[in-house]
């Protein structure tokens, strides 16, 4: 698939804004008897969209990661005030992967001229509402269902698809940062950071009301991580959140201390860092990159 060009890439992340003021507002709380049993997942989210909510929607359970797919039409429209941001940086490639126990990276991100651009779209209020609905019924679901000691969803792929423009945008993210996040225990720019959205664009989107076009897996621990890495660097550069004179490898490196130690993930020897640009590589093991502090 092709990615959307960067104008779009904060529209991934406003379902998930109104789904954390739904929670606000509801409340998570659920009762002691689980409402739903694990075998029943996904008809159940199914159920809800379609009978309370009129959306037809795909809900999938593979391994311990749950997809939920949802065909739309004429997903965007030109926004009256669009939002301005600076764009400071092009990242050029920006790729992370577990390799033979090894943490991987290779970036290429240059420094530009600093220059104003805007967001010149958003989602339509009709696909905006069935968003918040589609998350209404997920957390619905999630806090009333039986809690298992194994087996349980830990992964959650949601997937909203123009399936008349050939448009898509999707959400992958870890089940305890949803409870962090409905119970207040982390931000919400915390949780953003820390959900992997993206956009693109295929002609396999078309027509697709079913996702077949989606290669439904079971996302793991390890995937996850480098996927977030992944997206912290192109949230730290992109939006940005640093200077034009920041040092990218070290701002690189944060990235991924942080990202690892937030998840007490040790199942890596060690983390290797490519610039593409400067050519300059660091190798850190496991034992260097648990003990520096958490900047």
């Amino acid at each position: 698939m092709m990615r959307s060009r960067p104008s779009l890439r904060n529209l991934a992340r406003t379902g998930l804004n109104l789904f954390i003021i739904t929670c606000l507002i509801l409340g998570c709380s659920s009762s002691t008897k689980p409402t739903y049993l694990k075998e029943n997942i996904e008809r159940a989210i199914q159920d809800i969209c379609s009978n309370e909510y009129n959306i037809d929607v795909k809900a999938k359970l593979v391994g311990q990661t749950l997809w939920i797919y949802t065909p739309v039409e004429d997903m965007l429209a030109k926004s009256d005030k669009p939002e301005k941001y600076l764009e400071r940086f092009i990242i050029e490639d920006n790729r992370t992967a577990f390799k033979d126990g090894m943490l991987k990276l290779e970036y290429l991100i240059k420094v530009i001229p600093e220059k104003e651009k805007f967001q010149e779209y958003k989602y339509n209020k009709a696909v905006l509402e069935k968003i918040n609905n589609v998350w209404k019924a997920l957390r619905r679901v999630m806090f009333s269902m039986e809690h298992l000691k194994k087996g349980e969803p830990q992964f959650f792929s949601l997937v909203f698809a123009d399936i008349k423009n050939g448009f898509e945008t999707s959400e992958i993210f870890y089940y305890l940062d949803l409870k962090k996040v409905s119970y207040e225990f982390i931000s919400w720019g915390e949780y953003q950071h820390r959900t992997i959205d993206e956009t693109n664009i295929s002609p396999d989107i078309i027509g697709d009301k079913e996702g077949l076009h989606l290669d439904y897996r079971d996302i793991t621990l390890d995937e996850f991580i480098a996927l977030q890495i992944n997206h912290r660097i192109k949230l730290k550069f992109q939006k940005p959140e640093v200077d034009k004179n920041a040092d990218i490898d070290k701002e690189i490196l944060k990235v991924v201390i942080y990202t690892l130690k937030t998840y007490g993930f040790r199942d890596f020897t060690a983390a290797e860092l490519n610039n593409l640009l400067t050519q300059n590589r660091i190798i850190l093991n496991r034992a260097a990159i648990l003990a520096r502090p958490i900047d």
